[in-house]
C-alpha cells in the first residue's frame, strides 16, 4: 500500500452514495440484467450435464474412482486328521444345531427336522419348562401286515369229476385240500414264539357281492370266510377272497331242529339215507374249488343224529377236508364222532354274534380262553355290525401279544372221548 493513500479521505466521513464517480454505461448494463434466473438456470445445466455423461458412460458411480477384481472360487484343501479337541467342537457344534461357514467363519443354524414340521403343522407347541425343539424327531411306523399269497386253485392233482361238477379228493401223492389251499400261519416279528392263538370264521360270505366285498376291504387275512353255496358268482368271489390272503370254507346246510318250513335247497337231512345225504353233499362241494373244509350251519338236529352225520365226517376226512363245528349246538357229535373216523376237526370255543349286544364281551372272553388254553376258535355270522367290531378288535390283537391264526392251522383229529375225560 502507497503511504500517500493514508492522507485521502475515509468514505466515513461522506455521506453515503455522495462523491463517488458516475457508473459507466456497461456498469450500468450489467445491472440490469435477472442475475438469480441466470444462476438457477446454470445449476440445471450442470445437473443435466452429469446425468447425460452418466449415462453415456454407463457409469453408475457417477465418476467416482473404481476397480474391477476378478474372484476365483477355489476348490477347499482336504481336510486335515481332526485332533480330540477339533473333534469334540465338531461334536458340539452338530448337537446344537449350528455349524461354522468354510469361507466367512461365521456360524450358520440349521434348522431342525422337527423344527419344520411343526412350523408346516401351524400349531404352536408350548413344553414344560419352556425348552426347545428336540434335536431329533422319532417317527413310530407301523408295521406292515405280512403278505401272504396262497396257492392256486384248483389244483389239477386234487380234483376229480363228479356228478354235480368237480369234487376234491387226495392227490395221488398224498397232498390235501386242507393242507395245499389253506393260509400259511405267519405271525407279526413282535408275536413271541408259543404266544396265544385266535383263530375266527366269518361265515354268510358269498350272498351279497357288496357286502362280501366289503368284508374283504377291513378284515385282516388270517381271519377264515366261510361261503355258502347260494351266491352269485362264487367261483369268482372265492378266487377273490383267496387272491387277498383269506382261506376259505364251504358252508353246507344241515337240518336243524326248527322243521322244514324254510329249507334252503340241497338241505342234508337227519333221515335221509347215506346215499342221498352224500348226493346232496357233493353238490355243495362242487359249487367252488379252493375250500380247505366243510362248516355246517342250521345243523342241531343232523349233527346229534350219528347215524347221519357219520358217514359225512368220512366222506369229508376221504376227500382231504377238515370239519368246523360252528358251536352253535350243545348237542353236535362232531368231536366223538370225529375221533372215531379219523376226520380233523375245528369246534368253535365260543358264537362272537350269539347276543349282537355282547359282541365286545365275547371277544374278550375268547383272548382270555386262549390266554388259558393256549388257543381259542370263534365264528360269527357276516353282518356288518359283526363284521366291524371283528376287525377292529383282531388288528389290536397282536399288539397285546396274541397271535392271529388260520381255522386251518387248528385242525386235528379229535381224541377219543376217554381221553379228553381223563385230562
Amino acid at each position: 500500500m502507497d503511504l500517500n493513500d493514508l492522507n485521502k479521505p475515509l468514505d466515513l466521513n461522506r455521506p453515503l452514495g455522495l462523491g463517488r464517480a458516475a457508473p459507466s454505461a456497461s456498469a450500468r448494463a450489467l445491472q440490469g440484467l435477472p442475475w438469480g434466473r441466470i444462476g438457477f438456470g446454470g445449476l440445471g445445466l450442470l445437473f443435466a450435464s452429469l446425468i447425460g455423461f452418466a449415462i453415456i458412460t454407463d457409469d453408475g458411480m457417477g465418476g467416482e474412482p473404481y476397480a474391477i477384481a476378478q474372484i476365483e472360487v477355489r476348490k477347499p484343501a482336504p481336510a486335515e486328521p481332526a485332533s480330540p479337541a477339533t473333534a469334540g467342537a465338531a461334536t458340539s457344534g452338530a448337537n446344537s444345531g449350528a455349524s461354522a461357514d468354510d469361507v466367512t467363519g461365521s456360524t450358520i443354524r440349521i434348522r431342525r427336522g422337527s423344527e419344520m414340521v411343526e412350523e408346516a403343522s401351524g400349531v404352536k407347541v408350548v413344553r414344560q419348562g419352556g425348552g426347545s425343539v428336540p434335536d431329533a424327531l422319532i417317527i413310530a411306523i407301523p408295521q406292515a401286515s405280512v403278505e401272504v399269497g396262497l396257492a392256486p386253485a384248483p389244483d389239477r392233482r386234487l380234483i376229480e369229476k363228479g356228478r354235480h361238477g368237480p369234487l376234491p379228493r387226495i392227490g395221488p401223492d398224498g397232498a390235501k385240500a386242507m393242507d395245499v389251499y389253506a393260509r400259511p400261519f405267519v405271525t407279526g416279528a413282535n408275536i413271541r414264539p408259543g404266544a396265544p392263538k385266535v383263530a375266527i370264521l366269518i361265515g354268510g360270505m358269498g350272498l351279497n357281492a357288496e357286502a362280501t366285498q366289503a368284508a374283504l376291504g377291513v378284515l385282516p387275512r388270517a381271519i377264515t370266510l366261510g361261503f355258502a353255496p347260494y351266491g352269485p358268482d362264487l367261483a369268482r368271489q372265492t378266487a377273490r377272497a383267496r387272491t387277498e390272503g383269506h382261506e376259505v370254507i364251504l358252508q353246507a346246510p344241515l337240518e336243524g331242529f326248527g322243521g322244514e318250513a324254510e329249507a334252503p335247497a340241497h338241505l342234508l337231512r337227519a333221515s335221509d339215507t347215506s346215499s342221498e345225504t352224500l348226493n346232496r353233499l357233493h353238490w355243495h362241494m362242487s359249487r367252488f374249488p379252493g375250500y380247505v373244509g366243510i362248516a355246517g350251519y342250521l345243523g342241531g338236529k343232523f349233527t346229534a343224529d350219528g347215524r347221519a352225520f357219520t358217514p359225512v365226517l368220512s366222506e369229508i376226512a376221504d376227500r382231504g377236508l377238515f370239519y368246523f363245528d360252528d358251536g352253535t349246538s350243545t348237542r353236535s357229535l362232531a368231536l366223538s364222532l370225529g375221533a372215531d373216523s379219523s376226520t380233523p376237526i375245528v369246534r368253535a370255543d365260543i358264537v362272537i354274534d350269539a347276543r349282537i349286544e355282547a359282541i365286545d364281551d365275547a371277544l374278550i372272553r375268547l383272548e382270555r380262553l386262549a390266554r388259558d388254553k393256549g388257543s381259542a376258535v370263534g365264528s360269527a355270522n357276516g353282518l356288518p355290525i359283526v363284521i366291524e367290531k371283528i376287525a377292529r378288535y383282531a388288528k389290536a390283537m397282536e399288539g397285546r401279544g396274541i397271535a392271529l391264526a388260520p381255522v386251518s392251522s387248528l385242525a386235528a383229529i379229535p381224541r377219543p372221548a376217554s381221553a379228553r375225560t381223563n385230562q
